[in-house]
């Protein structure tokens, strides 16, 4: 048995699932995902175990007041805190350079840990800053949303947003852990909490036809959260474990995304701003409408997918003028190839294909259809 799961073994009392520690290619390991349904004691016995000379902890604005209390008493006395203003806008080299800084005048050395206590902008900006300090220190990420423990924790991915385009500048490194526990969840708006359910609706989508039928798109809010959230993490894990650099069959893991992601940066500064997963919604009626006529997915999955996100999501109204602007943002997908925009598209529900050449009239065409769909 493991280091790992030894320590899983005596901080959460039960059989931990096989998804828990893996080794890729016999080399490469994926972080630990520690489930825990009490915070600070678990995280204190976590720390226990570790060897650091100083400890950091990054978070929003927002964590900072409604998480980082949970954590706090159980924390080394000096431990050092950082925390910057919460939203996607902050999520670039700027705020990176006041995290640099803060690492450096707090005299951190190459044997520091950081929690990055937050949601994915935290996680993917606190672990970009901390594997780049000094050439890379150790991090856990401590999750607090629904869609950073479902997505954004898992998989190694970090990077920032960089010119208006989402995670332009990056790197794939594992924390040393992901510590999840669903006792975050009483903290989130209910927006936020929405904003991650359009992550797990699309697990169901790209990999499980039961698990997308099983979910609720009326009383969405009223779900067994911790099955969730443990469902969603094995779906991803199984995927990134194949592909753990997005060569290939982890392209799928981005279906609604390249429309997505393309709303989301558009709207990023405006007082139209979206958060990921409204943004992610769009772009999932956008690429369902894409998977019908360039996958042959049948017209009923379609119409069942619009109407389901629909119901979650309600629908975002733009003008035309927009459109133009928002094809354009697709073409710095970084699945694209040259001048080629590539889309993973669905087969049916339940099954997803990746690498689909789409051509900018086709886009515009998808992003009509989502415009014209009824709502009611």
């Amino acid at each position: 048995m493991t280091d790992v799961q030894n320590i899983g073994h005596l901080i959460f009392g039960y059989k931990l699932n096989p998804f828990l520690s893996l080794r890729i290619n016999q080399n490469t390991i994926l972080e630990s995902i520690l489930f825990s349904s009490a915070i600070a004691e678990d995280l204190r016995v976590y720390l226990g175990q570790q060897q650091f000379s100083q400890l950091g902890v990054i978070t929003d604005s927002n964590t900072a007041i409604a998480c980082y209390p949970l954590i706090k008493e159980i924390l080394p006395e000096q431990h050092r805190l950082f925390s910057f203003q919460a939203g996607e806008a902050n999520k670039n080299l700027n705020t990176c350079i006041e995290i640099w800084k803060w690492m450096t005048d707090s005299g951190f050395d190459r044997k520091a840990l950081v929690l990055n206590l937050g949601g994915g902008v935290t996680g993917d900006m606190g672990g970009f800053c901390a594997s780049t300090y000094k050439r890379g220190i150790r991090f856990i990420n401590i999750p607090t949303t629904l869609l950073s423990q479902v997505d954004a924790s898992v998989g190694g991915k970090l990077g920032i947003d960089f010119n208006g385009f989402k995670n332009h500048i990056g790197v794939f490194n594992n924390p040393e852990a992901v510590i999840i526990s669903d006792q975050f969840l009483k903290t989130l708006p209910a927006e936020e909490l929405r904003s991650g359910y359009a992550e797990v609706i699309k697990h169901g989508l790209i990999a499980d036809p039961n698990y997308f039928h099983d979910l609720k798109f009326e009383d969405w809010g009223q779900q067994d959260w911790k099955t969730i959230i443990e469902k969603s993490i094995s779906i991803k894990k199984e995927v990134v474990e194949k592909d753990p650099k997005e060569s290939g069959l982890r392209k799928i893991l981005n279906f609604g995304h390249t429309i997505g992601h393309a709303f989301e940066s558009f709207y990023l500064d405006s007082e139209k701003h979206l958060l990921h997963g409204e943004a992610i919604a769009v772009g999932m009626i956008c690429e369902a409408y894409l998977s019908q006529t360039r996958m042959g997915m049948e017209a009923a999955d379609l119409d069942l997918i619009s109407e389901s996100l629909l119901r979650v999501f309600g629908k975002i109204e733009f003008p035309d003028a927009d459109v133009p602007n928002i094809i354009a943002l697709c073409s710095q997908d970084k699945k694209n190839e040259g001048e080629t925009i590539n889309f993973s598209l669905l087969k049916k529900i339940g099954e997803c294909d990746y690498n689909i050449a789409v051509s900018e009239s086709e886009i515009q065409d998808a992003i009509l259809f989502y415009k014209e769909v009824k709502h009611e």
